[in-house]
């Protein structure tokens, strides 16, 4: 599983997701190749957010596996792991909902974004000083470049809960990539943004994937942007994987143009 580039990826073998009586994933196996840009889609209810539940140990499956391989060899059981270990080893996310600390400055919520990466106890973060002082100027230096990269400086100081939700969900992002994820997970990235910001939140996505080597996995809706920007789509229904392949191969799939559409449909176009 993993790869010649040294790129980090994930393998999901067998996973069975249950709350009480019902079953939200069954057997799933999947691979998050390391580098792709890949898509998961199915109608609501799916299971696509419980899968980056699963991935970033939000959930844990009743049974199966989560295997990460951080791209040098190393395997870690995420299965078995606390969120913030498995934050530390590269997982990063976004949520459906937007989850940010409203209160707070977008500043101040990338640089909670860094905080997998600070190290010192209450007493040097009370003093602020020594190293403590030269690692919170170091993190913010890798802040500034975000800030740079997704063009939000004008919104820095800003409190985020007075933000447009478009920005909000920018500084989401932002915040994501702050802890210098290896895989990162967006669940529906572009819900309820206009068109210049869905196609502004594209071109990010691809620049993250393309110049910085990060291998995104998204959840979204919209699939015109989907299938325009993403190399390979898995498909869910009812928990279950029902198909795997490019966006072309996607489209032309009986099991998807059923699931969207419905037996009773012959409609050969079955993602827009």
């Amino acid at each position: 599983m993993s790869q010649p580039d040294g790129r980090a990826s994930v393998r999901m073998d067998g996973v069975t997701l249950r709350f009480g009586g019902v079953t939200a994933l069954t057997d799933v196996c999947l691979d998050i190749r390391g580098g792709e840009l890949l898509a998961l889609i199915g109608p609501n209810g799916a299971g696509k957010t419980s899968i980056l539940n699963c991935i970033s140990g939000l959930y844990r499956p009743g049974e199966g596996s989560v295997t990460l391989e951080d791209g040098s060899g190393a395997s870690y059981a995420l299965h078995r792991l606390s969120p913030h270990r498995i934050a530390r080893l590269g997982v990063s996310r976004t949520f459906q909902g937007i989850e940010l600390f409203k209160h707070m400055t977008a500043l101040e919520n990338m640089m909670l974004g860094r905080h997998v990466h600070m190290r010192g106890g209450v007493l040097s973060g009370g003093l602020f000083w020594g190293p403590q002082r030269r690692a919170e100027i170091e993190n913010r230096i890798r802040v500034e470049e975000i800030i740079d990269f997704l063009n939000l400086e004008p919104i820095r100081h800003a409190v985020v809960g007075n933000l447009p939700y478009g920005q909000q969900k920018l500084v989401e992002l932002a915040r994501a990539l702050a802890l210098d994820p290896k895989i990162l997970l967006l669940d529906e990235p572009m819900a309820g943004m206009n068109s210049e910001e869905k196609e502004s939140m594209a071109r990010f996505i691809l620049d993250v994937h393309e110049e910085w080597g990060v291998t995104p996995v998204v959840i979204d809706h919209d699939m015109d942007v989907i299938m325009d920007i993403c190399e390979r789509v898995v498909v869910l229904d009812f928990g279950q994987v029902i198909a795997d392949g490019s966006p072309a191969e996607i489209r032309e799939n009986p099991r998807v143009i059923e699931a969207y559409l419905g037996q009773d449909q012959t409609t050969a176009a079955v993602v827009p």
